[in-house]
């Protein structure tokens, strides 16, 4: 396993990223603490923790733990959460630096770096708490880079790896914020390496994309899943949805999909 002191892209850490790459929002909500859901704050360094919400269903069933978008916070997915549970599936949502409860401010190495905390975190606890079943991750968007650090830090300990939305080449993301990698002078292996990391995931993996996805193009997920390493693969297209319409759009085939998959890792 990498050391999580290493793990990061120095380059893409600047102001000229950072500042335009997240959208962080703060919720002015009461952490909820009931029956079948807690909220935990995650210590990632010294005087920095990030927030997360454990749905719980079934101690026995598969658990996903889930990487959201950028401008997403883990209460936006509280009727979603209500999807997963509905099909016996513990929904484990992350915030990121400066999101929803947590603190601190956000970067590119501090999202992927508090990644690793966040999945061993969970782990433990899912342990001391009594849940056995499979661990997936799944990033969607932007949560797409911290989902395939983790796929190469602990394919180990990962059952299964969903990205939805996700982005294959560096440069397509940094176009949203106006960075030609080759001006700047930014390699590849610099920068989130994300058709190596997922080629060397060899567990079942699956590809969720919009057909029209105007910000992540449909593109980069057959790229994904043309370089997944995994014999165990899919790809879904949803069709006539973009970026933001894929959940709704693409509701019942999206949700199928992932109930089949999570149920074959039982």
């Amino acid at each position: 396993m990498k050391d999580v002191n290493r793990i990061g892209c120095p380059k893409l850490d600047g102001p000229e990223v950072s500042q335009t790459l997240f959208y962080p929002r703060t919720s002015w909500t009461e952490p909820v603490s009931r029956e079948g859901i807690r909220d935990v704050l995650i210590p990632v360094e010294e005087g920095v923790s990030v927030g997360a919400r454990y749905h719980i269903v079934d101690k026995a069933s598969p658990s996903i733990l889930f990487f959201h978008g950028n401008g997403e916070i883990v209460e936006d997915y509280e009727d979603i959460a209500l999807l997963y549970i509905r099909m016996g599936l513990n929904f484990l949502p992350v915030d990121y630096r400066g999101y929803g409860h947590s603190t601190g401010q956000p970067s590119v190495s501090a999202m992927l770096r508090d990644a690793r905390v966040v999945f061993d975190y969970t782990r433990t606890w899912l342990r001391l708490n009594g849940c056995t079943g499979p661990l997936i991750v799944m990033g969607r968007s932007l949560g797409s880079a911290s989902a395939l650090e983790l796929a190469e830090c602990c394919a180990e300990a990962i059952d299964g790896l969903i990205i939805e939305s996700g982005f294959a080449h560096s440069q397509t993301i940094l176009n949203l914020v106006g960075i030609d990698m080759q001006r700047a002078g930014i390699d590849e292996q610099e920068a989130f390496r994300h058709l190596e990391k997922i080629g060397g995931y060899l567990k079942p993996t699956l590809i969720i994309h919009a057909e029209f996805d105007h910000i992540l193009p449909f593109s980069d997920g057959e790229d994904l899943y043309r370089a997944a390493g995994a014999a165990d693969k899919r790809l879904l297209k949803i069709a006539g949805a973009d970026h933001n319409s894929i959940f709704m759009v693409g509701l019942s085939d999206y949700m199928k999909a992932v109930g089949e998959f999570a149920s074959r890792l039982r």
